[in-house]
């Protein structure tokens, strides 16, 4: 991925990746820069049709070999180098942003899909396979940073407040998180910082940087 594509990621996204093992940065850092596609792609569209002719394109291209995938774009040519076959949670990702091209306004059901997908692919990034308590806390921290995230995008105070309470509901403090998951301990700490600070942008605020340290360092 180039440079430009790293710089484009969000503070709170570059930071995480700071805290990533180097073995799982890539495809972490792939993970989030094609989720940060696909949330574009679907807040500027307006006819949901269009918005699920784009994703289609990108479900059908994840979904081919990466020799038969198109060349050029630098988030699709990093996953075929680093995702290699493993892309069903990079499909799933796609699958779970089209549940947001419904009929306004949008409901607990749609958010919690979109929600799970974004946090699997985050999960399935780092190699965190499921099983035992601390599976489950890495889980709602990844689906917690999620619902915050779009929280904090919505314009409409009513859905707003529906990504609020969802991701309330799994933003008690964490069971603490192993050691490969120091990202998501840090995208899931920001995000319930933001929930209780009404949906407001994740490293919004001059308290931003300790809860950062915080995560990183007590994993929680």
């Amino acid at each position: 991925m180039t440079l430009t594509e790293l710089e484009a990621l969000p503070l709170e996204a570059r930071i995480a990746l700071a805290y990533c093992t180097a073995s799982r940065r890539e495809p972490l850092q792939l993970a989030l820069a094609l989720d940060q596609r696909l949330g574009q792609l679907v807040a500027r569209t307006s006819e949901p049709m269009l918005g699920q002719m784009r994703l289609a394109w990108w479900r059908e291209a994840l979904l081919q070999s990466p020799a038969q995938r198109p060349q050029g774009d630098a988030v699709l040519d990093g996953i075929s180098q680093r995702w290699q076959g493993q892309t069903e949670p990079l499909v799933a990702l796609v699958n779970g942003w089209e549940h947001l091209l419904g009929d306004e306004p949008l409901g607990k059901a749609a958010a919690l899909a979109c929600g799970n997908a974004r946090a699997g692919a985050l999960l399935a990034a780092l190699d965190i396979a499921p099983g035992g308590r601390a599976y489950e806390a890495t889980c709602a921290a990844a689906l917690v940073w999620a619902l915050a995230d779009l929280a904090a995008k919505v314009s409409r105070p009513d859905e707003r407040a529906l990504l609020i309470a969802a991701g309330q509901e799994v933003a008690a403090p964490f069971a603490r998180l192993p050691a490969q998951a120091r990202a998501l301990a840090v995208l899931g700490a920001l995000g319930r910082r933001s929930l209780q600070r009404g949906g407001r942008a994740l490293m919004d605020g001059r308290t931003a940087a300790l809860t950062v340290l915080r995560a990183a360092i007590f994993l929680q």
